[in-house]
């Protein structure tokens, strides 16, 4: 969507808020020994207090309000009791939902408990690739400047990004038009707008490329069991800084 007017960006930064504090409070909760399908209790909580409802469910029918994904696990992940985090896992936490017309969408990848140097330093490059990313992302810059910093963060780190997983356009529905690739090439031939809501997701791993859809017919998961990291912010595109309605504590 694009923004028409202060209510706009009242409302979505209402919605923002929302899911991140559904994210934070799930991520506080990150511990060897709690089930994903617990974590997912605990967005759900929160989304309901809210009286929000959860992206995923109300457009595509989900089978859980929020996607939980672990280690070779990038995006889609269902929830599940039988799923126990274990000492050493990097757990991804995504958080979506609709809230009086307008829907947010957020994710960052923890680890848990003690995790290997490689691993805490994925999460640390997905992260900065996220924030380096934002820096590029103005009214009237190319995608392409988007893709070129998660790729360059990346590269001088020695991961891979995925390149079929995106940011999206957002604020009106789940994934509205345009897709945000984390690549340069293919992020050729658009420019970003004022007033433009989207979000930018950058996918790292530790060598894939790309992913593929599990036996659930939801997860998506490398091809290779590699692991991978993921952070995503919504934000409204300005002449300057982008105003990030999904800021919380943890992201």
């Amino acid at each position: 969507m694009t923004i028409a007017d202060e209510s706009d960006v009242v409302a979505l930064m209402r919605v923002g808020a929302v899911v991140a504090e559904a994210r934070d409070e799930m991520a506080e909760h990150v511990a060897p020994g709690i089930t994903t399908a617990e974590l997912d209790a605990i967005g759900r909580a929160v989304l309901e207090k809210h009286g929000a409802r959860s992206a995923p469910q109300l457009a595509y029918d989900f089978p859980a309000a929020t996607c939980i994904s672990v280690n070779d696990e990038l995006a889609h992940g269902i929830p599940s009791a039988s799923r126990v985090l274990r000492e050493g896992d990097l757990i991804n936490i995504d958080v979506s939902a609709e809230l009086d017309g307008y829907w947010a969408d957020t994710g960052a990848s923890f680890p848990v408990g003690r995790v290997s140097q490689r691993a805490a330093a994925l999460l640390w490059a997905t992260r900065a690739s996220l924030h380096d990313a934002m820096r590029e992302a103005r009214a009237g810059a190319s995608l392409a400047r988007i893709g070129r910093a998660v790729e360059q963060r990346a590269k001088r780190a020695g991961f891979k990004v995925v390149k079929d997983l995106s940011g999206h356009g957002v604020g009106r529905f789940i994934h509205e038009a345009p897709s945000i690739p984390n690549t340069e090439a293919e992020g050729r031939g658009i420019s970003l707008w004022k007033g433009l809501v989207m979000t930018i997701e950058p996918f790292l791993t530790t060598s894939a490329t790309r992913v593929i859809e599990a036996k659930d017919g939801w997860t998506l998961r490398t091809p290779d069991g590699s692991w991978g990291a993921q952070f995503e912010h919504t934000m409204i595109i300005t002449q300057g800084a982008p105003i990030v309605v999904t800021q919380g504590r943890a992201a």
